[in-house]
This record gives C-alpha cells, structure tokens and sequence, in this order.
C-alpha cells in the first residue's frame, strides 16, 4: 500500500487568471472613448446634434458602468469569500447588541452585496436586522 498525501490546490493559478483577466479588463476600459469614437462616425447622425451627443453618452457610458459593475462585483465576491455565514456568526455571537449592530453595519460597508436570505443568524443576542431577515421556522 502507497501512501499518497494530498496537496492542497494551488493559488498560483488563481493569481494568474485573475491578473489576466484584470489586464483585459484596463485594456478593454482604456479603449471606451476611442470605441464610441469610431461608433458614433459610423452612425448618420451629427455629432453636434442633441440626439448625437445622446447616442455618445449612451455608447461611452453603458460599456463604461458594465464595465465597473462587472470589477466591483468579481472583488466583492473574492472578498465574501472570505467572510463564510459561518464566519459570520461567530464573529456577532454573544456580543452586546449595540457592539453587534456597529460590528454588522462594518461587516455590511466591506460586502455590500450581502443578500438577505443568506444571512441565518440564530442567536437571540444578533443585530436586529439580522434577525429580521432570517426565515421564519416553518
């Protein structure tokens, strides 16, 4: 019988997609203004016109925040990958409830994309708006 010993995964792969796919994401960020540049010229309406600065709005602004939400979404999600439910709770567990609401109201400013539903707290002694938002036992 061999013993074979199991190596955790590596992050170098990880580290290595992620700073790829933020290299494209500047490259396709620095190229917005030159993108509606060239969409625009090859729309028949004025540029000058007030439906022509309207359409350039739209061609720079919609990639542009597509763009962001996109960026703020993946780091948000590499951050509460951090923060497990389990995490959570211990952190809040048994503290006086105006220590855990300031700790919950700085948990919320670092993941602001926590949804309701995910958030199960049992414990009596949790912040209010987490016990509010645990379902109710059926």
């Amino acid at each position: 019988m061999s013993a074979t010993t199991i190596r955790p995964p590596s992050v170098v792969p990880w580290l290595a997609g992620t700073l790829a796919a933020l290299v494209v994401w500047a490259a396709l960020y620095s190229q917005l203004i030159p993108f509606s540049e060239r969409a625009m010229s090859l729309l028949p309406v004025d540029p000058a016109s007030h439906l022509g600065q309207a359409i350039a709005f739209f061609l720079y602004d919609t990639p542009k925040v597509l763009l962001l939400l996109a960026l703020v979404v993946f780091a948000m999600g590499v951050v509460r990958s951090f923060f497990s439910p389990e995490r959570t709770r211990a952190l809040l567990a048994g503290r006086r409830e105006g220590v855990g609401n300031a700790m919950a109201a700085s948990l919320g400013i670092v993941t602001p994309f926590c949804s309701a539903p995910r958030c199960r707290c049992s414990s009596a002694s949790s912040p209010p708006a987490c016990r509010s938002a645990s379902p109710s036992p059926s």
